[in-house]
C-alpha cells in the first residue's frame, strides 16, 4: 500500500482517519504487509502484499475471487491483444483521457484489473476496489503503474472519505451484490461534487429474463462454487461447438443459440479458438455461480439518479445497460 493513498483512506466503521502501525513497515513509502489503525485505536486493518483488507476473508463474493485469480489475464486487453475492455470502457464511460488523466478514479468491483489497465494507461490514479481475493489478480496485473492503489472492501461500508472521486465507474459488477440500489447509492456518496460517475448493469427485459441462465441459476447458485466451476469447466468445451453451429444460422440462428446455456462470442470478439473457449468458459461461470444476480430496468435507473439529485441523467444500451450521471 502506498502512502499516498492514506490521504483518502478511513476506517469504515468510524470514519476516522488512518495510520500505519508500526513505521518500521514503510518501506520506500510503500507498506508490504502490516496494519492499518484507526484514531481511537480501536479498529485494525490488515495489509498483506501490498494490499489493505477491510473485509474478511470469506464472503459472499468467493466465487469471483476464484474466477478471477484462476483467469487473472484472460480479459485484459494487453494481454489479450485486442481493445475489448478499453472499446467498453470508454464507450460506457464517454469519458476522455485527457478528462480522467492525473485525476483519482475508483473502480468499483476491479476484478482482475480489466477496466483499470485501461485508466492507467489514460494516466489516471486508480483506486482498484475489490470485496474478493481479486484483488491479489488485480495487484499481479498492475503493480507496475505507479499511479496503482488497490483496496479489499466492502462497496456498503466504503473505506474512502466521502465525497471525493471525482471519476468513479463500475462495470459488470453492481447486480452481484445484495442490494443493489444501496450499492450504487454507496457510489454516488464517494463521488465529488462535479464529479461524474457511470455503472451498467444486465438489463431487466423479458428478452433477458427468458435467458437459460435464469431458468438454471436457481439450482446452479445453491451448488458450491468449486464443484460448479469443475461443471463449467467439463460441460463448455462440450456444448461451445453446438452453440458455434447454431450461432452461424441465418435469421433464426441466434435466437436458437439461447437455448444452449454457455456464453459464445464467436460472432463478436476478433478471438483466437483458445480464446473464444476461455471467454466462454469465464462468463458462462459468471452466470451460473454468483449468489445474487438482479438486473435493473431503464425506469428503475432513472429514478435511482433523480433520487441521488445527478445531473446530465444517461441510460442507454452498450452490453450492458448504462446509467451515467454528474453531482452536483
Amino acid at each position: 500500500m502506498k502512502l499516498s493513498l492514506l490521504y483518502i483512506l478511513r476506517c469504515p466503521v468510524t470514519g476516522q482517519s488512518l495510520r500505519v502501525e508500526n513505521q518500521q513497515d514503510i518501506i520506500d513509502g510503500e507498506v508490504i504487509n502490516g496494519f492499518l489503525v484507526s484514531e481511537d485505536n480501536m479498529h485494525k486493518y490488515r495489509i498483506v502484499n501490498s494490499v489493505v483488507r477491510f473485509v474478511p476473508e470469506e464472503n459472499y463474493a468467493d466465487n469471483f475471487g476464484m474466477q478471477w485469480n484462476h483467469f487473472r489475464r484472460t480479459q485484459l486487453d494487453s494481454f489479450s491483444g485486442q481493445n475489448i475492455s478499453s472499446d467498453r470502457f470508454w464507450k460506457s464511460t464517454q469519458w476522455t483521457q485527457d478528462e480522467i488523466k492525473d485525476k483519482w478514479v475508483l473502480d468499483a468491483g476491479c476484478g482482475s484489473g480489466r477496466f483499470a489497465e485501461v485508466a492507467l494507461r489514460a494516466g489516471a490514479k486508480v483506486v482498484a476496489l475489490d470485496y474478493s481475493s481479486a484483488v491479489d489478480a488485480c495487484y499481479d496485473n498492475l503493480k507496475h503503474y505507479p499511479n496503482l492503489h488497490v483496496v479489499q472492501g466492502d462497496i456498503y461500508a466504503l473505506p474512502f472519505q466521502p465525497d471525493f472521486f471525482p471519476f468513479i465507474y463500475s462495470l459488470g459488477v453492481l447486480q452481484h451484490t445484495p442490494d443493489v440500489e444501496k450499492s450504487f447509492n454507496s457510489l454516488v456518496n464517494a463521488l465529488g461534487s462535479g464529479g461524474s460517475i457511470c455503472a451498467d448493469f444486465y438489463w431487466k427485459r423479458l428478452q433477458s429474463m427468458c435467458h437459460m441462465k435464469y431458468l438454471l441459476r436457481p439450482i446452479t447458485k445453491r451448488i458450491d462454487h468449486r464443484r460448479m466451476f469443475r461443471i463449467v469447466t467439463t460441460i463448455v468445451p462440450k456444448i461451445l461447438p453446438l452453440s458455434n453451429v447454431l450461432i452461424r444460422i441465418p435469421v433464426i440462428g441466434k435466437p436458437l443459440s439461447r437455448f444452449i446455456p454457455v456464453a459464445n462470442y464467436s460472432t463478436r470478439f476478433n478471438l483466437t479458438k483458445e480464446q473464444q473457449l476461455q471467454w466462454s468458459i469465464l462468463d458462462t461461470w459468471d452466470w451460473f455461480s454468483p449468489r445474487y444476480d438482479n438486473p435493473q430496468s431503464i425506469s428503475t435507473l432513472k429514478k435511482w439518479c433523480q433520487q441521488n439529485n445527478l445531473q446530465n441523467i444517461r441510460i442507454f444500451h452498450y452490453g450492458h445497460l448504462v446509467a451515467k450521471g454528474e453531482k452536483l
